[in-house]
Parts: C-alpha cells; sequence; structure tokens
C-alpha cells in the first residue's frame, strides 16, 4: 500500500463514478487496484448529514476493531498500542471518533479524510463495502453490482491500450525492418545471410531494452509462449516504438551497430525514468 500522502493525492491520478439507486459515489484510484469509494456519497443514503452518519458509525467498538485489523494486515506503519486505546474505549456513550482523528492518531492508510469543496471522508473499497454494510445491505450489493461494472470497463479499456501500444510497435517495426534492408543489406547476401542481419538487428533493440536477446529470454523462460516483447509492459512497448524509429534513422546515419547499441539503451533509460516520474505507477 502506499503512504497516506500518496493516497491523499490520488484524485490527480484516477477519478470515476459508480450509481447506486439513483446516487453518485466518487471512487478514486492511483493504480487501479487499490481503489477508494467516498463514505461521503455513501452516507448521503442515509442522511443529509453524511459526516454525522460516518462519526455514529465510528463510534461501534466492532468498527473499530474492523478498521484497526484491516490496517494490522496492511499498513506496516499502523500504531498499535493507539488502536488499542481505542478499543478500548469505544462502545461506551463519551467515545467518539472522526476518520481525522483514527487516521491521525494512528497513521491509518485505509481512510482518506480530504477537506474543502471537493472533499470529504473515502475508504479503501474493502472498508467501504463494510460500511455499506451498515447503512443498508440492499445498497451495499447495488453498490457492489455498479462497481464490478467500472472494473470490467477499465480492464477492458487497459486491455484495449496495451493492443494499440503492441499494434503501434508492429507498424514501428516494419519502418525499422525497412531501414535495415536498404541501408545495412548488400543486394549480392544471400536471403539466409539476410535473416541473420535482421535477428541481430532485433535484438539491438532487445538488449537495449530488456538487457537480453530473443535467444536468451528463450532459454530463460522455456515455458512461456510467443517471445519477450508478448510480455512487455505498456510504458517499455511505448518506448520501443520510438527506439525502432530512432534506430531506423541512426542506420541511415550510418552510425554502427555498437554505437547505436548504447544510444539506444540510453535512450531506452531516460524515457522509462520520465514515465515513471511523471505517472508513477498508473499503465501496467
Amino acid at each position: 500500500m502506499n503512504s497516506h500522502k500518496d493516497l491523499y493525492n490520488m484524485g490527480k491520478k484516477g477519478k470515476d463514478i459508480i450509481q447506486a439507486k439513483g446516487f453518485t459515489i466518487e471512487v478514486i484510484t492511483n493504480d487501479f487496484v487499490n481503489d477508494f469509494i467516498s463514505l461521503t456519497d455513501i452516507a448521503k443514503y442515509k442522511s443529509d448529514e453524511p459526516n454525522d452518519v460516518i462519526k455514529n458509525w465510528m463510534r461501534s467498538k466492532d468498527t473499530i476493531e474492523f478498521l484497526g485489523l484491516w490496517e494490522l494486515l496492511n499498513n506496516p506503519n499502523f500504531k498499535p498500542v493507539e488502536f488499542d486505546g481505542f478499543k478500548k474505549e469505544a462502545g461506551y456513550n463519551a467515545f467518539t471518533m472522526s476518520p481525522k482523528k483514527w487516521i491521525e492518531n494512528t497513521n491509518a492508510i485505509g481512510l482518506i479524510s480530504r477537506a474543502g469543496r471537493n472533499g470529504g471522508t473515502f475508504a479503501h473499497k474493502d472498508i467501504a463495502f463494510e460500511f455499506a454494510s451498515w447503512i443498508s445491505a440492499e445498497f451495499k450489493l447495488y453498490i457492489i453490482k455498479d462497481y464490478e461494472r467500472l472494473k470490467q470497463d477499465e480492464t477492458n479499456r487497459l486491455s484495449l491500450a496495451w493492443n494499440v501500444k503492441r499494434e503501434i510497435s508492429k507498424l514501428n517495426y516494419k519502418i525499422h525492418t525497412e531501414a535495415v534492408k536498404t541501408y545495412l543489406i548488400p543486394k549480392e547476401l544471400s536471403k539466409y545471410h539476410q535473416s541473420i542481419t535482421y535477428a541481430s538487428e532485433a535484438d539491438v533493440l532487445n538488449v537495449a531494452l530488456f538487457g537480453m536477446t530473443a535467444k536468451e529470454w528463450r532459454e530463460q523462460n522455456p515455458d512461456l509462449k510467443g517471445n519477450l516483447r508478448d510480455y512487455a509492459s505498456i510504458p517499455q512497448l511505448l518506448v520501443l516504438a520510438n527506439m525502432e524509429s530512432y534506430n531506423a534513422i541512426l542506420i541511415k546515419q550510418g552510425i554502427s551497430q555498437r554505437e547505436r547499441l548504447l544510444l539506444l539503451n540510453k535512450m531506452a533509460i531516460e524515457q522509462l525514468k520520465i514515465i515513471e516520474n511523471h505517472h508513477g505507477k498508473l499503465l501496467p
């Protein structure tokens, strides 16, 4: 799980909504796996004062125990001593609890409390579904149904994006191989030698990006089908497409294969660092 600071800023990475019985419920994420659902929106099903609903839920001993257990399982920086203190007090008439108090005292990451016009309380989906059960079992089922629809849509979009990037890579590879044919392969060479040259140029890209040739990958992964590019991430495929175009230009300029390998490797490192710094793990 990410730090609470990262979780707080998740709305900048990804935001969506689900619908349940006419209510709109916001969902935020930074990796499309650890989704956080708005407790404020869910609580509006029960009352026009959602903050009071959330605080009443958090006064329960069962709720405090559930929240604490979730943190113990998912948060190595959780403060168990503070949790034990709250657990002893929970359920008494004088006991009060709010998301902000819980987060600040226990270093919890399962809840997010945001102030301002677009603020509210968000909870990891595990916790949000528990809260929805407390609100209404029927309402929870509607939430889960549309949440599953949302996740299926995300899966379809990511799958489509991966395939599009793969096709772009294939098209750029055609440009690259044409450059190899035109500028590296004298006409007098046999088809056999031409095929060796093609394989060598493909492996220039493989070594520059993946650190190994296609043969080395097959030897290391005898049980996997396809080739190492079939198992590349979207960022790697994006960079590969750029490398193919760049390599074609270097070939036309008469740059030696050794020099091109170094230039392409430097390019791969720089571009993957840029993608990581600007997009984090948004792309799988």
